[in-house]
Parts: C-alpha cells; structure tokens; sequence
C-alpha cells in the first residue's frame, strides 16, 4: 500500500505498535507535538518511517516531513 499523508504513516505506527499507542493514550498525548512523547516511542516512529521509505510505501519527500 501506497501512503500518500502523514496521517496515514501515523495510523500505520500506533497500529503496528499497540505498546506505544497503550502509553501515550494513557497519559493522553497521542495526538500531542512529538516531543511530548517518550524517546522509545519517538525512536520506533522514526525506525517505522525509515522502514516504509526503504520498502517503497512512502516518497522520500514524504519520509523527509513526516512527524509523529
């Protein structure tokens, strides 16, 4: 699958990473600016959208905008 939005590359992560999701719904900053988020769960954003870059399903213009 294509993704063509940040959104959808967000979608993608809090599905692919229910741990992640767990905590940040828990103290309520899922949608909150990125740094309001733990650095493991950063880490994992960036690593998700370095991966979807290499296998094809993001631009790199894209990947290069994307935040969590």
């Amino acid at each position: 699958m294509n993704m063509t939005t940040q959104k959808q590359i967000r979608d993608s992560f809090w599905e692919s990473h229910p741990e992640h999701e767990a905590h940040a719904r828990k103290w309520g900053i899922k949608t909150a600016p990125r740094n309001r988020h733990n650095c493991d769960t950063r880490q994992a954003y960036y690593d998700h959208v370095e991966y979807l870059n290499r296998s094809g399903a993001i631009s790199d213009k894209l990947a290069n905008r994307a935040t969590l």
